[in-house]
C-alpha cells in the first residue's frame, strides 16, 4: 500500500465557535459532523481546527487522532502533532479535557460538549528531528504547513469519536484565494470574502474513513487534467524551485496510464483519479525525508526528491505511480476484513501482504514488458535483482503471512520491505502456475478479476479462507504453493519457475547503479562509527573500484553534504538516482586518511548470476513465456 521511493529501506536500525445547534448525535444519527480548518491564519507552522460534533446524548466521549492509518504498516500516533486542544459548552465557556494517551482525549461532560478546538502542528518538519530509531509518519501519508503549499492528508487534521465513525462529515476549508487546490472529495460549495482575499470550500465524506482516504494539495500548485480512457486524470504538482512542471510530467504519467488501463482491461476502476505530489527541496533540513507514496481508492500522494535527474525521476514516478493505481485491484476491490473494518487506534491485520502488495508490485512491474514500455532484458535484470535483494536483505525462511499478521512487531517489521521484493516474486510465480496449467487461457489478472467480482470494495473476504478459497478458483498446485511458500517458510526455487518459460541464471556482466551491484547493496551501517561505509561489493561495482574506493571507506560527505546514519536514506535515496554524466565529489575516510573522489559518473558493471533465455528451449517453454510477457 505504500511504496518507498527506489525500496530503499536500509537495515540501518530507521475558528471561529459554531452557533447552538438543536441536532442530536447518537450511533445512529445521519447529520455531519463539521470540521472548519483555517489556512490562512497558519502560526508557526500550525494550523487551526474547529470540530462542531453536534449535540451528544452520552455522559462521556472520546475523540482520537489516528495511531495507525491504513496503507501504512507502522506507527505514525498523529495525536503526537496536536496542541492547545479545548473544548467548549453552549455558552462559549470551557469544558474540561482529560488526555487519556498519545492520541485520545477524554471529555467527561458531553451532553453540554459544543465544540472542541486546537493546533495540528505538520509532521514534514519533524522528520529531520525523528532520526533512527523515532517513528514519525512516512511522508506521503504526513502533513505539509508552509506560506506556499499545504498538503492536507486529513487524518492529521481531523480525527474520529469513538461512537461516530460511521457519521457524514462536513469540511469547511478557508484559505487565501490565490491557492490551487484539489481533492477527490466532493466539493458541495465554495464562496470568496468581500475584499477577494479567501475562499471558503465545503466538502461532504459520507464517514471517516472517507476522511482518510481523500487527501488534498493546497497552495502555489501546477494542476493538469487530462483523460485516460474514461478516467479524469487530475495530477497536482507542487515543485518549490521550479525543477519540474506539471506539464512536464503529464507526458509520462499519460503514456503510463494508457498502458496501466489496456492491461487491467474491463476491471472496474474509478472515474476519477488524483496524483499529488510533493518534490521535496532535499537542500533543506527541514523538508521531507520519506520518498516514495501512499494509495488511497481514487488518488495518491507521492514525495519524490525535487533534484532527480530527470530520466531517473521519469522511471521512479512510473515505478511508483504504476503501484499505487494498481491497487485500485487489491485491497481497494479485494481485501480482508481486517482493511475493510480498520481500527485506527488498535489495528489488527490481514496475512494477506503477499496479495495486496506484492501481487500489486508484480503487475507495477509487469504491465511494463507486456505494454511494451521495456524491454525483455530489463524486466530480467528487474527480477533478477528482487531476487538478489530479497535474499540477501532479508528473511528467506520467514512465513509471509506470520509476517503480515504481525507487521507492527520485531523481527517481523523489519521483514516488511520484502513485500516488493519477494512479494513481487510470489505474484510472478503464481502468474506462471495460472498460465501453465490453463495453457496460457487463464493468469493472476483473471484471477484477480474474478475475486473482485466476487467481493469488491464494499465486500471482505475471511482472512483464514482466502488460500483454499483461491485454490477452488485455480488449481491444486497454486495452494500447494501457497502453503509452502507463503504460510510455510520454505524459500522458493525461482529456477523452478523460470525453467518453465525457458529461462535460466547464468552469469553475465550486467549493468548497475551507484549503491548495489544488480540488487546487493555496496554500502551499509557501521553503528560503532554512526556512519555508513562501502563494504566488500564495492570492488565488483566497476564504476567505484576504477575510481579507487575500498571496502570500509566511510563516507564523509557526498557532494558537501555531511552523511551519517541519520540522513542516510534521504542521501543515498539521490544517489541511487545517479545517471551517467554527472559530476560529484565524495569524500572518504580510510581510518585515518581522507580519500577525494572528484569525477563525472560513467556507466557501472557488475557480474552477476542474471536471467537469460535458454536457446534449447522447447516449444510449449517459448509459447508459455510469450503468452506470459506478450511476445
Amino acid at each position: 500500500m505504500i511504496k518507498k521511493f527506489g525500496l530503499l529501506v536500509f537495515a540501518l536500525g530507521i475558528l471561529s465557535a459554531c452557533g447552538t445547534k438543536n441536532v442530536v448525535n447518537d450511533l445512529a444519527t445521519d447529520n455531519p459532523i463539521i470540521a472548519a480548518l483555517d489556512l490562512v491564519n497558519s502560526n508557526d507552522d500550525k494550523v487551526a481546527v474547529s470540530i462542531d460534533p453536534g449535540r451528544f446524548v452520552t455522559d462521556t466521549v472520546l475523540y482520537r487522532l489516528p495511531r495507525v492509518v491504513q496503507g501504512t504498516y507502522s506507527v505514525s500516533d498523529f495525536g503526537k502533532y496536536i496542541e492547545g486542544i479545548k473544548a467548549f459548552d453552549y455558552q462559549g465557556e470551557e469544558l474540561v479535557v482529560n488526555k487519556v494517551d498519545t492520541n485520545t482525549w477524554m471529555f467527561p461532560n458531553a451532553k453540554q460538549l459544543d465544540r472542541i478546538s486546537y493546533w495540528v502542528n505538520d509532521t514534514f518538519d519533524q522528520e529531520v528531528q525523528g532520526g533512527i530509531g523515532e517513528e514519525v509518519p512516512f511522508s506521503p501519508a504526513g502533513t505539509n504547513i508552509e506560506p506556499k503549499q499545504i498538503m492536507l492528508n486529513l487524518h492529521g487534521f481531523i480525527g474520529y469519536f469513538d461512537s461516530l465513525k460511521n457519521n457524514a462529515y462536513q469540511i469547511d476549508i478557508t484559505a487565501p484565494s490565490h491557492f490551487n487546490y484539489t481533492s477527490p472529495l466532493q466539493e458541495i460549495e465554495s464562496s470568496t470574502s468581500e475584499d477577494g482575499k479567501t475562499k471558503n470550500s465545503v466538502f461532504l465524506a459520507n464517514r471517516y474513513f472517507e476522511v482518510t482516504d481523500n487527501p488534498m494539495m493546497y497552495g502555489e500548485t501546477e494542476v493538469e487534467e487530462f483523460m485516460v480512457g474514461d478516467i479524469k486524470i487530475v495530477l497536482s504538482v507542487f515543485s518549490p524551485n521550479k525543477v519540474h512542471t506539471a506539464a512536464g510530467i503529464k507526458e509520462t504519467v499519460n503514456k503510463m496510464m494508457l498502458a496501466q488501463k489496456k492491461y487491467l482491461g474491463d476491471l472496474n476502476s474509478t472515474p476519477r483519479y488524483d496524483i499529488l505530489l510533493y518534490l521535496s527541496d532535499t537542500a533543506k533540513e527541514d523538508s521531507p525525508k520519506g520518498f516514495g507514496a501512499l494509495e488511497h481508492h481514487s488518488s495518491t500522494v507521492v514525495v519524490l526528491p525535487e533534484q532527480m535527474e530527470p530520466e531517473a525521476f521519469a522511471e521512479s514516478m512510473i515505478d511508483i505511480v504504476a503501484h499505487e493505481f494498481f491497487h485500485i485491484v487489491t485491497p481497494l476491490s479485494v481485501h480482508s476484513e481486517d482493511v475493510h473494518y480498520f481500527d485506527y487506534n488498535a489495528p489488527t491485520f490481514s496475512k494477506h501482504l503477499w496479495l495486496y502488495e506484492g501481487v500489486t508490485e508484480y503487475f507495477a512491474q509487469h504491465f511494463q514488458v507486456y505494454e511494451g514500455l521495456i524491454d525483455k532484458e530489463e524486466y530480467y535484470s528487474r527480477t533478477t535483482q528482487k531476487i538478489n535483494a530479497s535474499r540477501s536483505n532479508y528473511d528467506d525462511t520467514m512465513s509471509f503471512t506470520q509476517m503480515s499478521e504481525n507487521v507492527l512487531k520485531s523481527p517481523y517489521k523489519e521483514n516488511y520491505t520484502n513485500v516488493y521484493m519477494k512479494g513481487a516474486l510470489i505474484g510472478m510465480c503464481l502468474d506462471i502456475l495460472i498460465r501453465e496449467n490453463s495453457d496460457g487461457s487463464r493468469s493472476l489478472l483473471t484471477l484477480m478479476k474474478e475475486l473482485s467480482n466476487t467481493y469488491g470494495k464494499n465486500k471482505p473476504f475471511v482472512d483464514d479462507d482466502l488460500i483454499q478459497e483461491i485454490t477452488g478458483m485455480t488449481y491444486p498446485v497454486v495452494g500447494e504453493f501457497l502453503n509452502t511458500h507463503v504460510v510455510g517458510t520454505d524459500p522458493i526455487d525461482y529456477g523452478a519457475f523460470f525453467e518453465k518459460v525457458g529461462l535460466y541464471f547464468a552469469e553475465a556482466e550486467v549493468e548497475t547503479n551507484y549503491i548495489q551491484n544488480a540488487g546487493n547493496l555496496i554500502v551499509g551501517a557501521d553503528p560503532e562509527k554512526g556512519a555508513i561505509k562501502f563494504n566488500d561489493l564495492v570492488t565488483n561495482n566497476s564504476f567505484w573500484n576504477d575510481n579507487g574506493a575500498q571496502p570500509n571507506d566511510v563516507f564523509k560527505s557526498i557532494n558537501g553534504v555531511e552523511v551519517s546514519l541519520a540522513n542516510a536514506n534521504q542521501i543515498f535515496g539521490e544517489v541511487f538516482t545517479w545517471q551517467p554524466g554527472k559530476e560529484i565529489e565524495v569524500v572518504l575516510m580510510r581510518e585515518a586518511e581522507e580519500v577525494v573522489i572528484k569525477t563525472t559518473t560513467t556507466p557501472s558493471y557488475t557480474k552477476a548470476n542474471t536471467l537469460m533465455e535458454n536457446p534449447e528451449a522447447s516449444q510449449g517453454q517459448k509459447a508459455l513465456r510469450n503468452a506470459w510477457l506478450k511476445r
